[in-house]
């Protein structure tokens, strides 16, 4: 008898607790329902969007793939934003107050970190201008050397005495950039002396002849041998070629180093070193003279 009782009194709570519940469950319900639509529905969102991003960045010549990279994680983030905050205010969660401490939030990490930030929109912009791209040879004024890797914070150079150097990208894009790799042709200037008693056209003549002679120097634009410098003892002669930038250095070396032999064997003279003394009191050559 009293096992029954407890059975209908528990029955009885729990239908009275249904009926007045029934409404908030079946909302609750409904909402996890609908808080899955969204979730599922951001997601498909995002896939699109990051296929129309990516499909543009590659139609458009001179951006690197990075830039749609990031810019789909930027998109993606947005998406997701809203879709969390969509949910938060179908489940009744004030998303004003929400809006105001991540505004806040924002505010005080920007400021905290303006630094990063600026190295980020400096790293986007020069993903997006590209005034150099991975394996090319860079003077930046901070460092010089050949790109490794170019991210978002940083640009990455090793040097030609192989030393890794991290350079912000703020210095970076705020700096004149010297790029040697970015043409295709790129042009040496050597200096040599001969000696002031040389016949100045003759050396012009040997030196244009060594020059061509040379496979790595081009014969378009033609070297050229000019006048630079006249002093008393010297006279400078200017070489001044034009070569692949790939081959810059080869042709340099290969030149600095059959300079003397082309000038020695030609009968031309390399400049010597004088110094003219003056005795202001001439040593008397008798000793009893006065």
């Amino acid at each position: 008898m009293c096992y029954n009782l407890c059975i209908l009194g528990a029955s009885n709570f729990f239908s009275d607790l249904w009926e007045k519940q029934q409404n908030n469950i079946i909302l609750f319900g409904k909402t996890i329902v609908l808080a899955i639509v969204i979730i599922v529905l951001a997601y498909f969102v995002a896939k699109v969007f990051k296929a129309m991003i990516l499909k543009s960045v590659t139609k458009v010549p001179h951006i690197d793939e990075a830039v749609g990279k990031v810019l789909v994680s930027i998109v993606r983030g947005f998406i997701w934003l809203i879709a969390f905050l969509i949910i938060l205010d179908l489940f009744g969660v004030n998303t004003a107050s929400i809006l105001t401490v991540l505004g806040a939030a924002g505010l005080a990490i920007g400021l905290a970190m303006k630094d990063s930030l600026s190295n980020i929109a400096a790293g986007m912009m020069l993903l997006i201008l590209r005034p150099y791209k991975v394996g090319d040879y860079i003077d930046c004024g901070a460092a010089q050397g050949t790109i490794e890797e170019m991210g978002l914070f940083t640009t990455k150079l090793c040097t030609v005495d192989g030393i890794f150097v991290s350079v912000p990208n703020n210095v970076v894009f705020g700096a004149p950039v010297k790029n040697y790799s970015r043409n295709a042709l790129r042009r040496a200037d050597i200096v040599i002396g001969i000696a002031s008693g040389d016949n100045v056209a003759k050396a012009v003549e040997v030196l244009l002849d060594f020059m061509k002679q040379n496979e790595l120097i081009l014969k378009d634009p033609a070297p050229e041998v000019l006048v630079a410098d006249i002093s008393n003892c010297t006279v400078n002669l200017n070489l001044r070629f034009w070569t692949k930038s790939e081959q810059y250095w080869d042709a340099y070396w290969s030149v600095k180093a059959g300079l003397k032999v082309a000038i020695e064997s030609s009968g031309l003279n390399l400049p010597m070193p004088q110094r003219v003394v003056t005795f202001v009191n001439a040593i008397p050559q008798d000793a009893n003279s006065k």
